[in-house]
């Protein structure tokens, strides 16, 4: 059996999931890969492997057809997020596939609430400033009372709001799938109503057809003035070009983004120039321990649809 690893994450940990691999049997190959790799590139790669574990790649209709033809029998999307994957393709081809859900909670929660704290005290700029020789004394805002505006409530979600909440601070929350909240401190909204109350919006949720670019130039027209952005979830959430135009108007304060539209960032991109921004590189889950917990899991489901026995 070979197996096709394109997952920066879990490249970056060879030495923790290759002899579990080892043990299993299996020839494993590791292209080198910073992000993804390209639908042509996965196209000619993919049909050589019997399993293939996913990061963020194309993993489109064509890459799981043209794998099909060849020798994929199983795939498995490392991590949550799975909009980058067709689920529907891999059905009508008879490609089982999965995700590994529920696996990073906590981690993503954690760089949420550090990227909010840093964007109420402008910590970045501070340190950017001293770096170059300077000494300011920024004036930020504090976090007791103000309002979160929360969107997803799922795994990540649950655990920002109760980070949130110790905080002191107030959660409105907005999930079209959750229909009640019993959790102390938070509020279930319906977006976008509500928001021209909030100091910060914070979105973990998933991306699907319906909620792309749902922070858009109309919604940002309606928030306060001044509110402050956090997004660890993907890029195609919120309409980049009218976050720049907001943020160039004065309108957002600054915004922490772990993920963009166009990933890496394009160098002329305005977000590179602003300076109370946050910038992260889609990295917000990797811990050391979340990766190895995932990369067993992963492996482990995918054994079981190659029909290997777990070991």
């Amino acid at each position: 059996m070979k197996i096709l690893v394109t997952c920066p994450p879990m490249l970056g940990m060879k030495e923790q999931f290759l002899p579990i691999l080892e043990k299993y049997g299996v020839e494993v190959f590791c292209p080198d890969v910073v992000q993804t790799l390209s639908e042509e590139e996965l196209i000619q790669l993919v049909p050589g492997f019997d399993g293939w574990i996913i990061g963020d790649d194309p993993a489109t209709r064509a890459v799981f057809e043209s794998g099909k033809i060849g020798k994929l029998k199983a795939a498995v999307k490392w991590g949550i997020g799975v909009d980058n994957v067709d689920f529907q393709a891999c059905d009508d081809l008879n490609i089982p596939i999965t995700n590994t859900p529920n696996m990073f909670g906590a981690e993503v929660a954690d760089i949420g609430v550090g990227y909010l704290i840093a964007l109420a005290r402008e910590t970045f700029y501070i340190d950017r400033e001293i770096r170059k020789g300077n000494w300011p004394k920024n004036r930020g805002i504090s976090l007791h009372d103000k309002k979160v505006g929360l969107i997803g409530y799922g795994d990540i979600g649950r655990n920002a709001a109760s980070r949130l909440v110790a905080l002191g601070m107030n959660v409105l929350a907005y999930d079209p799938g959750v229909s009640s909240i019993e959790d102390e401190g938070i509020k279930l909204g319906q977006w976008p109503h509500g928001v021209e109350d909030c100091d910060f919006l914070f979105f973990t949720c998933s991306l699907n057809k319906k909620n792309y670019h749902m922070l858009d130039a109309k919604v940002l027209g309606e928030c306060k003035r001044g509110i402050r952005i956090v997004n660890v979830a993907r890029g195609p959430l919120i309409d980049e070009n009218a976050l720049c135009d907001a943020l160039k108007s004065g309108s957002v304060h600054s915004a922490a983004l772990d993920v963009f539209e166009i990933e890496p960032l394009p160098m002329n991109s305005y977000l590179r120039e602003h300076p109370l921004c946050i910038m992260g590189s889609h990295n917000s889950s990797n811990t050391i321990d979340a990766v190895a917990k995932t990369n067993e899991v992963a492996i482990g489901k995918l054994m079981d649809f190659l029909g290997i026995a777990r070991i």
